[in-house]
């Protein structure tokens, strides 16, 4: 998806090679990172990391580590941590004198040489048999980041109902309020490769419960693959989690990352993947790229912006007459026409030409109120006192020729495709001929 970069973006912040397979025994880092973030849990520490070494031992084919979290613990956690990662040589763990489960993992994870990186919480609630289904989309370059989900339909999980209810209330909010896909925001079971934390993590604010969930909610927007694995789940009655806080904090996280979504504030530009790497932009002889996801979005757009177009005229005609009325519902429902049509159809995103593009988009605007001025005045000329509903009528007809016009003059002016042009190979690229997304920060396409 083609989308412009955020004024003041790091180009080299942008670069996302397509997904390849990670390879097998190459190297002396291990292939998956497990961090345990953890505060003041010694009683359990302890037997979660052996029960999880165990497991991986036994059942995961690449090399892993296990990195504890210890979250400025003030009782013997530390010391816990450090036994076990003498005893064990795949264990490690890092202190931090800040508490945040997101604080913890971001800096972990930015810290780590692991192509995948992963957290599971230390009660594990989670079934230990997803551990491998979570992280293999990653490993073969499927997706790019993974979740795992109580709430899908062959999940197990045994949690009482208060705590039930919390959770689905919490994920209907997120749907309905910044149209969340994923099932499950707050499962603590899910994984990244680290190419795609690189440049996703410097973008998520929260350092504390939230993190999961606008880490989520980014990368969803991005167009990157999130992953999602049933998981069997067992609630932990001796949880440490405070849920009043845990979702005052939450829905104040909502307000913030919709509010930037809105304005948009977030360049989520950096996230894309290559040119290339989404198979319904590959060039394909013939079918002109991108065509039919645009005639679909614009369609949307455009019967929206007609509704809302006639809503408006039929508002004005109510104290002015018909051409100064048209003249402007037209230019209303143009700008809000101009800006729905960037972001949805076209796939530009960011700030940058935008008042460019809206001066084009006014120039379709004079071309279709050209073309219903000139039918109301046809209209005006055959009947000196046309119906209301004739009116409209002729408005609808008139409007879509300039609806198709518009369609054109968008995609081949406003906003056109970038040129074929040689383009700098991409390190782990399938297909180097393709323009890069460093291309489309350069060129601003």
């Amino acid at each position: 998806m083609r989308t412009d970069s955020s004024p003041g973006t790091d180009p080299s912040l942008g670069v996302l090679p397509a997904r390849e397979h990670l390879p097998a025994g190459v190297g002396d880092a291990p292939v998956l990172d497990v961090v345990i973030p953890v505060y003041n849990e010694e009683r359990d520490l302890g037997p979660c990391v052996r029960r999880l070494h165990r497991h991986l031992v036994g059942t995961f084919p690449y090399r892993f580590r296990i990195t504890i979290a210890d979250n400025a613990s003030t009782d013997a956690t530390p010391d816990v941590a450090a036994s076990l990662a003498a005893a064990l040589p795949e264990v490690r763990h890092a202190r931090l004198e800040q508490k945040g489960r997101g604080r913890a993992l971001r800096t972990v994870w930015s810290a780590s040489d692991a192509p995948v990186l992963a957290y599971m919480d230390v009660d594990l609630s989670t079934d230990l048999n997803a551990l491998l289904p979570l992280v293999a989309p990653l490993i073969s370059g499927h997706s790019d980041l993974a979740i795992g989900s109580r709430l899908a339909r062959s999940s197990r999980v045994v949690r009482g109902p208060k705590r039930e209810f919390i959770s689905r209330a919490y994920n209907l909010i997120l749907r309905g309020s910044l149209q969340a896909r994923f099932s499950d925001a707050q499962c603590g079971f899910k994984a990244i490769r680290r190419d795609v934390a690189r440049v996703l993590l410097p973008l998520v604010e929260d350092t504390g419960w939230f993190f999961d969930t606008e880490m989520l909610v980014l990368a969803e927007r991005a167009g990157l693959r999130i992953h999602e694995v049933p998981v069997d789940w067992v609630d932990d009655p001796d949880s440490t989690v405070h849920i009043v806080k845990t979702a005052t904090d939450d829905l104040k996280g909502v307000w913030r990352v919709g509010r930037a979504l809105a304005v948009g504030a977030l360049p989520l530009d950096r996230l894309a993947r290559p040119f290339g790497d989404d198979p319904r932009d590959r060039q394909v002889p013939g079918v002109p790229r991108g065509l039919a996801r645009q005639l679909v979005g614009f369609c949307v757009v455009g019967a929206l912006s007609t509704l809302v177009y006639l809503l408006l005229y039929s508002g004005f005609r109510t104290f002015t007459g018909s051409q100064v009325a048209n003249a402007l519902a037209l230019l209303v429902s143009a700008v809000a026409n101009t800006a729905a049509n960037r972001r949805l159809t076209f796939g530009v995103r960011g700030r940058d030409r935008a008042v460019r593009h809206q001066a084009q988009g006014l120039v379709v605007f004079a071309i279709g109120l050209a073309l219903t001025s000139g039918s109301l005045a046809a209209l005006g000329a055959a009947s000196a006192d046309p119906a209301h509903s004739t009116e409209l009528a002729v408005l609808v007809a008139a409007n879509l020729a300039a609806t198709v016009l518009r369609f054109l003059l968008f995609r081949a002016w406003v906003f056109p495709e970038p040129p074929p042009a040689a383009s700098l190979p991409v390190p782990g690229a399938p297909d180097a001929s393709r323009p890069t997304y460093d291309h489309e920060l350069r060129t601003g396409r």
